[in-house]
């Protein structure tokens, strides 16, 4: 049974998929601001398909947290789950993607219709520059900026290294970082096809100012913060 809820998310995410890339393809004369709203569709229908097929909901902690301009968003990285969900929770937002995924038939044609911030992780101090010069364009442009600092998805329980690559971008444009944590990968495991029933919790913690602060002490108190909300999540 299990193996045929995640089989129908699956296939009906695929459909609505198509249906939305074709929508924006014909729209691409729009601005960016609306081809968003429309390829946005995608993940807030997966959202919803999640729940009705595979029964994991979602829940929010801290909505109140999330500031009226753009910021930079610091989260946790566990499944495939958070790539499209924040699109339901978060305003109007670009990410920080390896180049490889625009290579994706059908899911990296939509994704270069928002024009991401694309980097190639084989040249770390490039790389920093271009996400710092970009991001600071999109913070400008009212986008918000998510970050996935741990770089690579990891197991339910565990946290990886958070890299400065937000931080950078926070200070360089002087807006607040905005720390999240969630527990997806304990109800979609990162590389499992299989989903389980469940609530997934996003929490969102309260803006971190920039102000006066130095690289080295931004990381410890989004680091802080994050280990203090996993330490919850496996009390819980």
């Amino acid at each position: 049974m299990l193996f045929i809820r995640s089989f129908l998310f699956l296939l009906g995410s695929e459909v609505v998929l198509i249906f939305v890339v074709i929508l924006a393809f014909l729209t691409f004369f729009l601005p960016l601001k609306q081809r968003y709203k429309i390829l946005a569709l995608w993940g807030k229908f997966n959202t919803w398909w999640l729940g009705v097929t595979c029964g994991v909901k979602l829940k929010v902690v801290g909505m109140e947290n999330i500031p009226k301009t753009a910021c930079i968003i610091v989260s946790n990285h566990q499944s495939t789950w958070e790539t499209f969900a924040f699109q339901k929770i978060f305003p109007q937002q670009t990410w920080v993607l390896k180049r490889g995924l625009l290579w994706i038939p059908i899911f990296g044609w939509g994704l270069a219709l928002l024009k991401p911030i694309i980097i190639n992780r084989g040249e770390r101090l490039n790389a920093l520059k271009k996400i710092t010069k970009q991001g600071v364009d999109k913070i400008h442009q009212g986008i918000f900026v998510i970050i996935f600092p741990e770089g690579t998805r990891q197991p339910y329980g565990m946290l990886g290294k958070y890299q400065k690559g937000g931080v950078a971008i926070a200070k360089a444009a002087k807006v607040d970082l905005l720390p999240v944590y969630h527990n997806a990968g304990k109800y979609w495991a990162k590389g499992s096809f299989i989903k389980y029933a469940g609530i997934i919790t996003v929490t969102i913690g309260k803006p971190i100012s920039v102000t006066g602060k130095s690289s080295t002490k931004l990381a410890e108190e989004i680091n802080d913060w994050t280990k203090s909300q996993a330490l919850k999540e496996s009390l819980s």
